[in-house]
């Protein structure tokens, strides 16, 4: 990957204050070699200090030529890492650089791939936070927007698109130019290409173009129809809800191969990850509620990011804490998906939660000093805190106060750039009530609070006194002002009914709650009911007695989901054994009806696990494939319990028995009546039977031969990792750390399926590998690649002091540079989860 300029805050501000751009006319040739490209860039821009100087970034193989107002620029102190200084600017400037530039394997900058199904080759582009450098000459920061035209000269048979509609196309032979229409202004970091012979299905909705793309390999696959359903359904949504149009003549939908992340809101051209969303097996509904969620996250940017977007990168967070809220909020009014806030509890603020209790943890809003600080901050909290506080902040102000200042924010800032306190000015308005205080509690502090319920009962069984306790962590010690509701839940012959509920602000170490005096204890008392807060909670005694048999009887997903949510946090925090946790979900789980609390829920069983004592770990893994496989056979045939259950029975089944079901559903023997054991069940199989040494390298390169496509591709990269030998170990560590021109991609794959917990004699070497590793690997790979390799190949499973104490001596050999900052960012966090097993261990251990 090229290097590219790292862009300070301060430069940044100093070149705003500077200059003005205009139009930027970007000429891509795609038709030279693989490995390389010609862009041309024309730049125009004013200078309100004529006869100063700037830079341009460029991060090229090389510039050709560049000429400012006619006059060569000289080229020889050119560096991808400094840019390109441009000398004595006028009032009105015009430049004119030519570049050969290169693809990218890494997923950033113009990522290229070729398909290995029909050897067709497939281009698109991602440059968030910095890399439209990497395909043309721009001043890469967002508040310095412009209009764009894009010209790509491509193989005939490609198509191009881009962030407007085509104005033209001229064909020369076996190639073309396509001309694309001017854009209104925007930022460098929301403009796209994508170009390649990519399938497209198209249709209108509300005046708007729609169109959605990707490789002919997979045009089977591409559900057209529930996309466009979402798409539509989000648009008729924000357009009530935000006051102004989407204002764009079209809207394109890339499914994009090799993708780094879910997506990208590029404006009017998002590009999404092709092998999260583009489903080519049977999916259930809880797939198929995280697509619409992307779909809707990157469209609620079309207004708060591309519209108007933030003036530099401490403002990230607001970006993507607007989208992530207003994606579930869209989801719950527009789609059939109205259980979403579920969803966001369940999978989304358990991210934010798990990252504010690291000791990396941050404010929401952080100071970003450059460019590639941002890389380390997309993060839970930048996306579910930040989200969790604004769903807060509506409770706050009224979801119709909330609206009327979002309508007034875009309107007054479309096309511009604002900041967070320019939105929190038209909520006060909206809403005439002062937000500074709770934005500066929330925003500018780490940390989160735990709200429990402490209970006096007096002989009658009524409650004499009731307050709800704040506690944070000394390290961060801001006691926060929370809108939280407390409910009151009767166990009536099975199921839990909610007799009442109350909302209240809890501010303070102690808050009391005098309107439950004299009321009749529950059997479950809910903090923070219908979740308005962020905060994690704890249930009392009673309360946890209850659900841990009768968890099933809320008949509403929520307050099931706040209850597993305590649970998990209890068993993280040692307040809970690990067996304990595991009993909840033996005996609550097979009963729960939300999809999506089922699917994150196996997964915690899963890592609950690596908490308990190793002597009862194989006893606690059994019970749960016994439960599995119990829930596999009531499910009904072909639906999503079952395919669920069936996917997690795989995942923790071991012995002969195990083993013989596994081998005997992918030969199609004794298959539950309805599963469907196709591409995506075949390879979950293969990759677990290969994890347990009862699948050889031959049967993985058997089943590549049936899916010869470049998910199969991956796929077999995780299921190689995965065998249980030394050699296997050997070569896929060789791959992930010396192979110089392993994509990003493939390195992913290799690491997700390097470590197995049935495999520590195997992985205990690569403790010290990894540590030595870690500086010439953040050296070598790109600052996103590095980020990603420390937090994949960290040693997680090899939870033994002996582990703490190698990173702890590696800690202490650190210098506190911000490179050195960054670098060692991962390792702390790996750190922090050894040892949070180990307390977890304790704590089981002491339960037996």
């Amino acid at each position: 990957m090229a290097e590219t300029h790292i862009l300070t805050q301060t430069d940044a501000s100093q070149r705003a204050r500077l200059l003005r751009v205009d139009s930027y006319d970007v000429a891509v040739d795609l038709t030279g070699s693989d490995t390389t490209f010609v862009s041309t860039s024309t730049v125009r821009f004013s200078c309100t200090e004529p006869g100063a100087s700037t830079f341009i970034e460029i991060a090229a193989e090389a510039v050709t030529a560049a000429q400012l107002n006619g006059t060569d620029v000289d080229l020889s102190e050119y560096s991808a890492e400094n840019g390109l200084k441009l000398p004595s600017l006028a009032a009105d400037n015009e430049l004119v650089v030519t570049a050969r530039c290169r693809y990218s394997s890494s997923g950033q900058g113009l990522h290229r791939m070729t398909d290995p199904v029909d050897k067709q080759t497939y281009l698109y582009s991602q440059f968030e936070v910095s890399d439209a450098q990497q395909m043309f000459a721009c001043f890469d920061q967002p508040d310095l927007k412009a209009r764009f035209t894009f010209r790509v000269t491509l193989p005939e048979h490609w198509r191009a698109i881009s962030n407007m509609p085509v104005d033209s196309e001229t064909t020369s032979g076996e190639t073309k130019t396509v001309h694309f229409e001017q854009s209104p202004p925007m930022s460098t970091y929301v403009t796209a290409l994508c170009a390649g012979p990519y399938h497209e299905v198209t249709d209108s909705h509300d005046g708007i173009g729609l169109g959605l793309y990707c490789r002919e390999s997979m045009k089977e696959y591409l559900d057209a129809e529930g996309v466009f359903e979402i798409t539509k359904q989000g648009f008729d949504h924000f357009h009530s809800a935000f006051g102004v149009r989407y204002p764009l003549p079209k809207y394109d939908q890339v499914f994009a191969p090799e993708y780094n992340m879910g997506a990208m809101e590029n404006f009017g051209c998002i590009t999404i990850a092709e092998a999260s969303f583009l489903f080519r097996s049977q999916v259930t509904e809880y797939e198929l509620e995280q697509r619409a969620n992307v779909i809707l996250h990157e469209m609620a940017h079309m207004w708060f990011g591309d519209l108007v977007t933030m003036r530099w990168w401490d403002d990230l967070w607001l970006n993507e804490s607007f989208a992530e809220w207003a994606s579930h909020w869209a989801n719950v009014e527009a789609t059939k998906y109205s259980g979403a806030w579920t969803t966001f509890l369940t999978v989304r603020k358990n991210w934010g939660y798990r990252q504010d209790q690291l000791p990396t943890t941050h404010p929401v809003y952080t100071p970003m000093p450059d460019v590639e600080a941002v890389a380390t901050n997309f993060d839970g909290i930048t996306y579910a805190k930040g989200a969790s506080i604004l769903k807060q902040l509506v409770a706050y102000v009224g979801i119709e106060p909330f609206k009327q200042g979002l309508r007034q924010y875009f309107e007054k800032h479309q096309w511009g750039n604002a900041a967070f306190s320019d939105l929190l000015g038209c909520l006060e308005a909206s809403s005439g009530r002062e937000l500074r205080e709770f934005a500066d509690t929330w925003l500018a502090s780490a940390g989160v609070s735990t709200l429990s319920p402490e209970l006096q009962v007096g002989p009658d069984g009524t409650y004499t006194s009731v307050a709800i306790r704040q506690e944070v962590v000394a390290e961060h010690p801001t006691l926060r002002t929370h809108r939280i509701g407390v409910g009151l839940y009767d166990l009536d012959d099975g199921v839990l009914r909610r007799r009442r509920r109350i909302e209240l602000d809890v501010s303070g170490e102690r808050t009391e709650v005098a309107e439950l005096v004299g009321e009749k204890q529950p059997d479950v008392l809910l903090v923070n009911d219908d979740d308005l807060t962020y905060c994690k909670t704890r249930l009392d005694e009673r309360s946890m007695a209850t659900v841990v048999e009768h968890i099933a009887g809320f008949t509403d997903s929520l307050p099931r989901a706040l209850t597993w949510a305590a649970a998990w946090d209890m068993l993280r925090d040692g307040e809970m054994a690990a067996r304990d946790f595991v009993r909840l979900g033996v005996v609550g789980l097979p009963h729960e009806r939300d999809i999506n609390v089922v699917s994150m829920i196996q997964r915690q069983l899963g890592a609950a696990l690596v908490y308990a004592d190793p002597a009862v770990t194989p006893s606690l893994r059994a019970d749960l494939a016994a439960t599995a496989m119990r829930a596999v056979e009531d499910a009904e045939p072909g639906g999503d319990m079952q395919r669920s259950w069936a996917k997690a029975y795989a995942g923790f089944t071991r012995g002969d028995e195990g083993i013989a079901r596994l081998k005997g559903w992918l030969a199609g023997q004794g298959v539950p009546s309805g599963l469907a054991v196709d591409t995506d069940l075949r390879w979950h199989l293969l990759t677990c039977l290969a994890g347990l040494g009862a699948a050889s390298a031959e049967d993985i390169n058997e089943e590549l031969k049936r899916d010869n496509t470049a998910d199969g591709e991956r796929l077999s990269l995780i299921a190689h990792a995965s065998l249980p030998t030394v050699e296997a170990k050997a070569e896929t560590w060789r791959r992930i750390t010396e192979d110089a021109g392993l994509a990003n991609y493939a390195r992913r794959s290799l690491m997700l399926g390097f470590a197995h917990p049935d495999q520590l004699d195997l992985i205990r070497p690569y403790v010290s590998k990894f540590l030595d590793s870690v500086a010439p690997m953040w050296q070598r790979l790109s600052t996103q690649e590095a980020i990603e390799y420390i937090s994949f190949a960290f040693p997680r499973l090899v939870v033994e002091q002996d582990t703490l104490d190698a990173t702890d001596a590696w800690l202490a050999n650190g210098g506190d540079g911000a490179e050195e900052a960054a670098m060692r960012r991962g390792v702390l966090e790996g750190r922090d989860d050894i040892a949070r097993a180990l307390r977890a261990r304790a704590k089981d251990a002491q339960a037996g």
